[in-house]
């Protein structure tokens, strides 16, 4: 009961601190005049005595958390926080449901940019860089943004970050102290966001797109503030910009820190995951664009190339962005794209699905177990860029990709017995898992997730859920050894 009510008392800060996150949208209504700013006012007071009234009513009992409420805190906060942030959203569109505002702030602190809202050309201003300045906050995670700015008052901060972080090597940090890696890694963050604002306005967009554009780019949710995407600006250079910053997005940001200290690209060389994600992405590029010009989709090589590598290296890095509709390409084409997303993101970066330095030790793994077959009293340690993986690593990945791939089977035949078809249900599961945005049939590119039903609006939301918190941090609380002292 103790333990319970320091998470509850943990959960009240982070609200204090999330209802500062208001005031950017509260400026943009009044710089535009949208009339939103009233809405968006009285969220953040809602929001900030809230979380007054939790921490203060449970200050006697703030203290230092276990690993186990570590993890609780982790999924109360990740299922707290989108639920406060629909406030602006019910006020302002009237029309929208708690279900789809829900689906529509989760999507957007999850990073997976899958979306309800029609109409986003006329929307107010505010909404639009509310759902984007959500994206980039849950691109790093919010609570690694706690930890970096303050201490918690004493709060274990170590075990909300390893709770909070993908990847299976938590312990891994840049500095001894937790507190400074992760401020460490916003600054870069943050960064390489201003980078990209002030390319994207230099390409053409406007300060508005490109401040929501950056947004979304690098903390790869693939929210835009046009209902057709990024194909609304038509721009081969805007597509590069993104591209770009989309790759740089996808490599463990701790990469991105190592090379600025040491003021050298040897970093990049040296961090095999990151060198697995980009030559897949940039092989398949090509292979894609060589496959849609032998299929007779574009009539030039060049075209293919640039709407190939687009939409590849957009839905590859779980952005989600689209410049065309790739739903009408050869089936082989969207489902490789599709496949790419479960696999490619770096650990430590703010891509989604199952990450490439799981892939790899499993591709190891199984080279490890054809040798022992062939010789069964060799030892084979494995190693990944001249370290060895311990064991218990090893099986903690086993036991990830099982628990990935029943998730993606068990929510699929949920959505199936919901009516709907193969290709929807099941794309829009491993969309939502891999927190990429969109996925194909009734779910794809040219549309949007407006067309689902309450129950299965839900349960794709329960699948971002999963997909941002790594499945084990969530599906953990539900364990009976969990609950026992």
């Amino acid at each position: 009961m103790y333990r319970s009510l320091t998470v509850i008392h943990a959960l009240g800060l982070m609200l204090v601190l999330f209802s500062v996150t208001y005031l950017m949208p509260v400026i943009t209504s009044l710089i535009y005049h949208d009339g939103t700013a009233q809405h968006f006012s009285l969220a953040m007071l809602i929001t900030f005595f809230c979380g007054v009234l939790m921490w203060g009513v449970t200050y006697r009992y703030k203290g230092e958390l276990s690993i186990r409420h570590g993890y609780l805190l982790v999924v109360v906060m990740w299922t707290a926080i989108p639920a406060f942030a629909t406030l602006p959203l019910l006020m302002a569109l009237p029309n929208l449901s708690f279900t789809d505002a829900y689906f529509e702030t989760m999507s957007a602190l999850t990073t997976t940019g899958g979306t309800v809202l029609t109409g986003l050309d006329t929307m107010p201003q505010a909404i639009n860089m509310w759902r984007h300045e959500l994206e980039w906050l849950g691109g790093m995670g919010i609570i690694v943004l706690v930890v970096a700015i303050m201490p918690l008052l004493g709060i274990g901060g170590r075990q909300l970050y390893k709770a909070e972080t993908p990847g299976p090597m938590k312990d891994a940090s840049l500095t001894p102290r937790i507190t400074e890696t992760a401020r460490n890694l916003w600054l870069v963050y943050l960064g390489i966001t201003l980078v990209c604002l002030l390319t994207l306005k230099l390409a053409g967009m406007s300060w508005f797109d490109a401040v929501c554009h950056a947004f979304s780019a690098m903390s790869l949710g693939g929210f835009s503030t046009y209902d057709s995407s990024v194909a609304y600006f038509d721009s081969p250079l805007i597509e590069f910009v993104l591209i770009v910053f989309m790759l740089l997005a996808v490599i463990n940001f701790a990469t991105h820190f190592l090379a600025l200290r040491e003021k050298s690209a040897r970093p990049y060389f040296r961090d095999v995951e990151g060198r697995a994600s980009i030559t897949l992405i940039l092989v398949s590029c090509v292979a894609i664009a060589l496959f849609l010009w032998w299929q007779g989709t574009y009539a030039s090589f060049w075209t293919a190339l640039r709407f190939a590598s687009f939409n590849l290296v957009s839905i590859a890095t779980s952005s989600g962005y689209a410049n065309t509709d790739y739903a009408l390409w050869p089936i082989f084409a969207p489902m490789w794209i599709l496949f790419l997303t479960s696999i490619t993101a770096s650990s430590g970066s703010t891509g989604g699905g199952i990450k490439m330095i799981r892939t790899i030790i499993l591709f190891k793994q199984a080279g490890r177990e054809f040798t022992k077959i062939l010789h069964p009293s060799a030892i084979a340690p494995m190693k990944i860029g001249g370290a060895v993986i311990p064991n218990n690593i090893v099986f903690s990945v086993l036991a990830f990709i099982f628990l990935y791939f029943m998730s993606v089977v068990t929510l699929t035949f949920v959505m199936l017995l919901s009516g709907l078809d193969f290709i929807t249900a099941f794309t829009a599961v491993i969309a939502s898992i891999n927190n990429v945005g969109p996925g194909l049939g009734q779910v794809g590119p040219a549309s949007n997730f407006s067309g689902l039903t309450d129950f299965q609006t839900w349960v794709c939301t329960l699948a971002m859920l999963i997909g941002r918190l790594e499945i084990i941090t969530l599906l953990i609380i539900f364990t009976p050894k969990f609950w026992q002292r």
